[in-house]
């Protein structure tokens, strides 16, 4: 019985048993850290941050026996630690003061009561007297908002905590009933998003579709393109030849849209740099069932606050959160002071209860981006859960041997309406018990790209790397288009990874969608061609073009290459092979190992997938690109070797293996960096696609994390893991 009732209490996300926390700064065994519930909001608050520093830290002092120190009650007295507000006596807003001496606005206490918390949000003591309004737990009438936009408060999936009717109101207070709240109504339409500024809307009457080919475009991007030998025999027939189209979008691009990126002092910020950008619509949809609770759920806070204080005042963001059910906490709002502010206290509002309804949560992050009045030029969501979906791909009825993941997805997002709309997902695996086959296709069927957070402690990373690259967009809608010069030429194929591509009936021209590229971002496709013998000294193959639209200033730009030649000598010369087209073959044929090794994987046979990764691994050796020691070779080299630690048994596979698997052909599919393992660790190999504006992001998590003693206390046992052997 006891076993059982424990595992109710996990699945309702209760603790009806005392608890009394400690601080990271205390001194115990890193390898406690995840066992101990951090303090949501001290992860958040300013109240916590070093003096004169921009990075939070949690609390110093510990609490024991609910006391707390000086210092700590001093400070919290002077700040609200749930709107990050100054708190003054005569101000007009009531102040709550707890037993445990931390001081709160009286209707953001409330509110947070509202959301279930019957603890200290700095302390996580829990309190015998909470604060109410009357019956209910409304905010006093007529209060001052730092908000510009009137958020509901519509908490759906959380709980609302109601005492017991007692004789006395003094006894047993700290028993409680849990009843599910009523569905807070939401509007029908999600068009209550923040207006924009006129020079950031985009509107379908607006939009901008002149067309340039001028020297802005050579700015914007730039194309090279490598034959695999540069010269060929006259004589000779080629029924496969290669050719290297690679893309860039150049520094000059980077500097035009260069990250605005924020420093920040507590809860201001400066812009280091006056060059525009482009804005940002974002919405995450979290999850916070059952399994979210503690650790998960207070380190997810800390990610959030990162993502929130790194948007720039253009950007809108909206938060879902999801358990069984799914809720809107606000819809899009600009990132300035207020704001953020509003956003950290939705989020710290969060409590973790109930089971994990991906499909919810995505269908109605999905109807925010269709709803919106305006648009920002980039969109994106951000997916985490750390559970498998259990309402809609493996809820009852829906026993089918293969799971159709397409259920997860809205069409709208997915593109199967034919619409032309569609939000790229990046999904967030995270931990050992996510359902990582559905996770990497709710990101590849939308464009998105799938992160396996291993430890807990990297999730602030890889949000950090995320953002970075979507705060740094500077071209849009990039459509490549191949085409033959001769006319006794053919295209055999093009190998674009995910994105799509297509050939004509005639095979003299392909066109390749890409879509948004970053800044500093590059892509290579390789292009096999049919060519013919000859009796003329030169042969033009292909050319190539480019046209892409300005996200700033939504304007359509072209750019063409020159011509692709060889050489075709009546005498065959010694040649050597492109070391450019050498090293993106190693790529494919990396990928396309993983890719069968994970078939076998799935189907029980691991031994057979550790070597079809042992057979790639020796075929890379030989290459030129190996011999030449290219970075890029020694990098893959290193990701399939991990890959075959990682089917070392079928609880490894489960646990580790299958998450890391995808994650990589994610990234290498589409080209783009994703974190998995220590991938976002500056001493990793395995940092493939990573760009500028992500290393400056990731840069700054790290400092903010490694900046407090409490964050090295958080961080050491991924320090430790990291300096482990890996196991053979």
């Amino acid at each position: 019985m006891g076993s059982k009732w424990k595992k109710a209490k996990v699945a309702l996300g209760l603790n009806l048993c005392m608890f009394v926390p400690r601080t990271l700064d205390d001194d115990f065994p890193p390898s406690t850290v995840v066992s101990e519930r951090l303090s949501d909001a001290a992860l958040l608050s300013p109240v916590n941050w070093d003096k004169g520093s921009s990075q939070p830290t949690t609390p110093v002092s510990s609490f024991h026996g609910f006391k707390l120190s000086k210092s700590s009650s001093k400070s919290s007295k002077q700040t609200c630690a749930i709107c990050l507000t100054k708190m003054k006596q005569g101000s007009g807003q009531a102040i709550f003061t707890a037993e445990c001496s931390h001081s709160f606005h009286f209707h953001c206490i409330a509110s947070n009561v509202k959301h279930g918390n019957q603890v200290c949000p700095v302390c996580r003591a829990k309190w015998k007297e909470i604060p109410l309004s009357g019956s209910s737990l409304a905010p006093i009438q007529g209060r001052v908002t730092p908000s510009p936009i009137n958020w509901p408060q519509n908490d759906a999936l959380m709980a609302v905590v109601h005492r017991l009717p007692l004789p006395h109101p003094r006894r047993d207070l700290n028993r409680r009933h849990i009843v599910p709240l009523y569905q807070a109504s939401e509007p029908g339409i999600f068009n209550d998003d923040e207006s924009l500024n006129h020079q950031h809307a985009i509107s379908e009457r607006s939009t901008c579709t002149k067309s340039t080919e001028d020297t802005d475009a050579v700015q914007a991007m730039e194309i090279k393109t490598y034959p695999e030998v540069s010269s060929a025999p006259r004589s000779n027939t080629y029924s496969n030849f290669t050719v290297l189209v690679h893309l860039k979008a150049t520094a000059a691009a980077a500097s035009a849209a260069k990250k605005q990126n924020l420093t920040r002092n507590q809860a201001s910020f400066t812009q280091i740099s006056s060059t525009p950008r482009a804005p940002v619509d974002l919405v995450t949809v979290l999850d916070v069932s059952g399994s979210m609770a503690g650790t998960k759920l207070a380190l997810l806070k800390r990610a959030m606050g990162f993502v929130i204080q790194n948007l720039g005042t253009n950007d809108r963001l909206s938060v879902i959160a999801f358990s069984s059910t799914a809720r809107r906490l606000f819809p899009l709002c600009k990132m300035t002071d207020s704001g953020r502010q509003q956003a950290l206290q939705a989020v710290n509002s969060l409590v973790a209860n109930g089971g994990t309804n991906i499909a919810e949560g995505l269908r109605k992050g999905a109807k925010i981006m269709e709803d919106r009045k305006e648009k920002n030029p980039v969109a994106s969501i951000i997916l985490l859960s750390d559970g498998q979906d259990n309402y809609t791909v493996g809820g009852p009825g829906n026993d089918q041997p293969q799971p159709n993941y397409h259920l997860l997805l809205p069409t709208s997002i997915s593109g199967r309406d034919n619409s032309g709309f569609q939000i790229p997902v990046h999904a967030f695996g995270f931990g050992a018990d996510h359902d990582a086959s559905s996770m990497h296709s709710i990101s590849e069927i939308s464009g998105g790209t799938f992160s396996f957070i291993e430890t807990e402690a990297v999730l602030q990373d890889a949000f950090a790397q995320c953002i970075g690259g979507l705060l740094s967009v500077v071209i849009q809608e990039l459509q490549v288009a191949i085409e033959c010069i001769q006319p006794d030429l053919g295209l055999v194929s093009l190998k674009a990874g995910s994105y799509p591509s297509r050939l004509m009936a005639d095979r003299r021209k392909g066109v390749i969608d890409v879509g948004d590229l970053y800044a500093d971002e590059e892509r290579d496709f390789l292009v096999s061609v049919n060519v013919p013998a000859t009796s003329s000294n030169e042969t033009s193959l292909i050319k190539v073009k480019c046209v892409y639209k300005d996200p700033l200033t939504q304007e359509t730009s072209t750019l063409e290459s020159d011509e692709v030649k060889v050489e075709r000598p009546e005498i065959a010369r010694q040649v050597v092979m492109s070391l450019e087209v050498d090293r993106q073959r190693n790529r494919l044929q990396a990928a396309e190992a993983m890719a069968h090794a994970r078939t076998a994987a799935e189907k029980g046979d691991l031994a057979g997938a550790v070597f079809i990764l042992e057979n790639c691994r020796k075929m890379l050796s030989e290459t030129v690109s190996a011999k030449s020691h290219d970075r890029l070779c020694v990098a893959l080299d290193a990701e399939l070797k991990e890959m075959q630690e990682r089917m070392a048994s079928r609880h490894v596979y489960e646990a580790s293996g299958r998450a890391y698997i995808l994650s990589g052909l994610s990234s290498h599919s589409w080209q783009r960096a994703t974190a998995r393992g220590d991938s976002t660790d500056s001493s990793s190999l395995v940092q493939a696609y990573q760009t500028p504006s992500m290393v400056e992001m990731l840069t700054r998590s790290q400092a903010m994390l490694l900046g407090s003693p409490s964050g090295q206390r958080l961080l050491q046992p991924l320090l430790s893991y990291r300096s482990q052997p890996s196991p053979r």
